[in-house]
């Protein structure tokens, strides 16, 4: 066995720097190459580089296929996207069968809205991260110190760190919640739950924050004047201090769609589906936005900063568009599902910041993982699923296709045949830092069997 580590000339390859310090073991009759395959796009990420083993036989070229630099483009450049895993239905797969399918759209992030031990459970030494969640109904039972450090007992501790709960929501919309006997509570709450974390030690890995709707925006066009609500200011202040003193994100959902839906008339379709169009110039910045969701996101970070807190990173727990409606919610269909979804993952994928903030990366969750059969409200309520609950796509985005019940959907590929890796830690290497063929092929388990068929570029795969 003849140690080789991969050299990647300046310029025109530019792996990404998984693949840059990743070493490999190889047989003394391979050689390790980085090559440049036929584009493929892969949940809105080009896969372009990938790493093989080569081995000249019989006058022919031999070459295994290593998806690793896929893997790791997905890790290393979509490691902001999040989605979230609703479960208000009775036809849900259980968690473990749910694994392929975070696989399968590369997200490296879960939101949940409660703290499911069977879901915790699942996830355990996988690489995602959770946020999990407090409900409305806990806030005033939260306020009490000890009953907060009793639930942390119970639903974190207990999975840390196999499972790697990294955020807690307490709370979801409260202030803009029909019921403002919550607010009072929302405050006294986060604060007992973070002292709970600094008892135990747990505080430095995980945080508490709560989710806002975008209608605690008193303004919000043009995106530089966006303020908060007069009436409400008194709430979000001292939780914004909150957010200053643990380090915490200020949480909103964000949904362009429900601004379409209310004038599809005035507003341009395409500027909310992150297509081609004239966009917007704001008036008082000068920025030029292209999309509704940029023009959002910057209006809170301008409310931010006009109370003081221009520093407190923002993330978007919800954004989505449903695939289905009633006959009056505009625009609620497959294709500008498949829009808006696909092409904010694009966006994302390409680490672009909004004209505000263009160095900050994006830190989105996508609504949701699954459409829920049980929710109320109008049937978009019901249809903002990645996927139906039998683990097919609700409509073509391009992802993997894995079904929920195992195996490959039908309806699953997109070009050429493109996959993610298992969601696993990369194996330890061995005591010279370098990873033995039998690693390799361990950790990307799949590629084996998976891609074989799939790579049409080359005559066939060499098995060790």
């Amino acid at each position: 066995m003849v140690p080789i580590k991969p050299t990647w000339p300046d310029g025109e390859w530019r792996p990404c720097k998984a693949c840059r310090s990743r070493k490999f073991s190889v047989p003394d009759d391979y050689r390790v190459m980085l090559i440049q395959r036929i584009q493929a796009v892969h949940f809105g990420v080009l896969n372009e580089y990938h790493v093989v083993l080569t081995r000249e036989y019989s006058g022919r070229t031999f070459q295994i296929w290593i998806e690793k630099c896929v893997g790791f483009m997905i890790r290393s450049t979509v490691n902001a996207v999040g989605i979230n895993y609703g479960q208000i239905a009775n036809n849900l797969p259980p968690p473990e069968h749910v694994i392929p399918l975070v696989r399968s759209v590369g997200a490296t992030k879960l939101k949940l809205y409660d703290a499911d031990p069977r879901v915790l459970k699942a996830f355990a030494n996988t690489t995602v991260d959770f946020t999990i969640g407090l409900g409305n109904e806990f806030l005033s039972k939260m306020r009490d110190p000890n009953s907060a450090l009793a639930w942390v007992k119970t639903n974190v501790q207990p999975y840390l760190p196999s499972t790697k709960i990294t955020c807690i929501t307490v709370g979801n919309e409260v202030l803009t919640f029909n019921d403002t006997s919550f607010d009072e509570n929302l405050l006294p709450a986060m604060q007992s739950v973070h002292s709970a974390l600094v008892q135990l030690n747990l505080d430095k890995n995980v945080t508490v924050t709560t989710a806002h709707s975008l209608a605690v925006l008193e303004t919000s066009y043009p995106p530089s004047a966006g303020s908060f609500r007069r009436d409400l200011r008194a709430y979000i202040t001292p939780i914004l201090d909150f957010h200053v003193k643990t380090g915490s994100n200020f949480l909103i959902n964000a949904y362009p769609y429900f601004a379409y839906k209310g004038s599809p008339k005035q507003v341009p379709i395409d500027f909310v589906l992150f297509q081609p169009n004239a966009g917007v110039v704001d008036p008082v910045s000068k920025l030029h936005y292209d999309n509704m969701l940029f023009a959002q996101i910057d209006a809170v970070y301008s409310a931010l900063a006009s109370l003081g807190y221009k520093k407190v990173p923002v993330q978007i727990s919800e954004t989505g568009w449903p695939s289905k409606g009633d006959e009056d919610e505009a625009g609620a269909n497959p294709e500008n599902a498949r829009k808006y979804n696909g092409n904010l993952m694009k966006l994302i994928a390409q680490k672009k910041g909004t004209p505000l903030r263009p160095n900050s990366d994006l830190n989105i969750f996508v609504f949701a993982l699954f459409n829920e059969n049980m929710k109320p409200g109008p049937t978009s309520e019901r249809n903002y699923g990645l996927f139906k609950p039998d683990g097919t796509q609700a409509y073509g985005l391009g992802l993997a296709g894995v079904s929920a019940i195992g195996g490959n959907s039908s309806s699953g590929g997109g070009e050429n045949g493109s996959f993610a890796p298992p969601l696993l830690s990369p194996p330890a290497s061995s005591s010279t830092g370098y990873l033995t063929i039998s690693e390799a092929v361990s950790f990307f388990g799949l590629f084996l069997v998976s891609n074989v068929r799939r790579v049409a570029l080359f005559d066939l795969v060499d098995f060790i």
